[in-house]
């Protein structure tokens, strides 16, 4: 465990709405550590913008939390507001079409998946709430890297490259064409990726600004994803995605 991100953390959680600005004393004495020690951490904590320093006279300063914490709390907040916002429209569509029924999201060049609904059969797919994933891998993951920046893609894809669930290595150039139907599309579709013999199709989750920033992926055995069967499963997890986007005040 990284002992200096800890006594960092110790350094921030000292700030109350009572205490809002603590001086280097203070959070030293406080958190019971040296003054050069506290020193370091708030001059690095500053320089990313977590915490701002008030200078007051020229051998005085008081530190207060940074305009960064108030981003990160905001992506906290927006993500809270997208699980409350899609779980009942994801459990209405789990019975309605009775599948596994996913919510997934882009962090730090990962697709997470942040809530899931299970069908009530007994399938039982290899995912969990908080569960990370490469993005080139299943349809969840694939639609929101089809829709990453060019940039970002290219990133991601002139890495390392995990192979998919039957040991098949990822085609990089046969991986890029299917992202670009993905986004002439409008979704993704993959087959065995993540789990043997099961299907997964995705659609798009927008925000108010017209960003995708989840996909709702929908599971379950291959050999259902036929005929009227998958026709029956696009359109709604198609209508699902809308209303789920219209929630967020997506106006298409």
């Amino acid at each position: 465990m990284n002992q200096s991100v800890i006594k960092a953390l110790q350094l921030l959680d000292l700030f109350t709405e009572e205490d809002s600005e603590l001086t280097l004393h203070e959070l030293a004495q406080r958190a019971n550590m040296p003054k050069s020690t506290a020193y370091r951490l708030l001059t690095t904590l500053e320089s990313r913008g977590v915490l701002d320093k008030i200078k007051e006279t020229k051998h005085d300063a008081r530190y207060r939390l940074g305009i960064k914490l108030l981003e990160l709390g905001e992506l906290v907040a927006s993500r809270l507001e997208l699980r409350h916002i899609a779980l009942p429209f994801m459990q209405s569509l789990a019975e309605e079409i009775n599948e596994v029924i996913h919510l997934v999201i882009v962090n730090q060049d990962k697709a997470i998946y942040i809530e899931k609904v299970d069908s009530n059969s007994a399938l039982r797919l290899n995912t969990r709430i908080g569960k990370s994933s490469p993005l080139y891998i299943g349809s969840g993951p694939k639609l929101l890297l089809a829709f990453l920046p060019n940039e970002t893609q290219d990133r991601i894809l002139s890495g390392e490259l995990e192979p998919l669930n039957c040991g098949r290595l990822v085609d990089v150039e046969k991986l890029r064409q299917e992202l670009e139907i993905i986004r002439k599309k409008g979704y993704a579709y993959s087959i065995g990726e993540q789990d043997a013999d099961t299907t997964g199709i995705s659609y798009p989750i927008y925000d108010h600004l017209g960003k995708v920033i989840a996909s709702l992926a929908v599971s379950g055995l291959s050999s259902y994803y036929e005929g009227e069967n998958l026709i029956k499963i696009k359109q709604k997890s198609s209508e699902t995605a809308q209303a789920i986007s219209r929630q967020l005040r997506y106006q298409s």
